[in-house]
């Protein structure tokens, strides 16, 4: 079935499959640091988690910026913080181009 045939429940559902593998992926992945993803990608972890706030203050649920960031990184964003997170590289500093949100 071409994909523009596939009617909006079917297309929601491959949406959120694919959405619940990427952070899946990049909860395997804590090598790849946050810097990392914004300066090829021009998005994080954290932007994915506003995102999914954001999708949830649209349908009028109110997700603490917390919960969201814990959902996307699968522990608190504390603890990730302390166990992955390096200090970026002189060369990651230098490419990093905060995008307009």
């Amino acid at each position: 079935m071409p994909i523009k045939d596939l009617d909006d429940a079917t297309r929601t559902e491959l949406e959120a499959a694919a959405f619940r593998r990427l952070v899946a992926h990049l909860r395997e992945r804590t090598d790849v640091q946050n810097i990392d993803l914004m300066n090829l990608a021009g998005f994080c972890r954290n932007c994915l988690s506003r995102w999914f706030r954001e999708g949830a203050a649209e349908r009028g649920m109110t997700i603490p910026d917390p919960e969201a960031r814990e959902f996307v990184y699968g522990m608190p964003y504390k603890e990730w913080q302390a166990k992955y997170q390096t200090e970026a590289t002189p060369a990651q500093a230098a490419a990093f181009v905060k995008p307009e949100h």
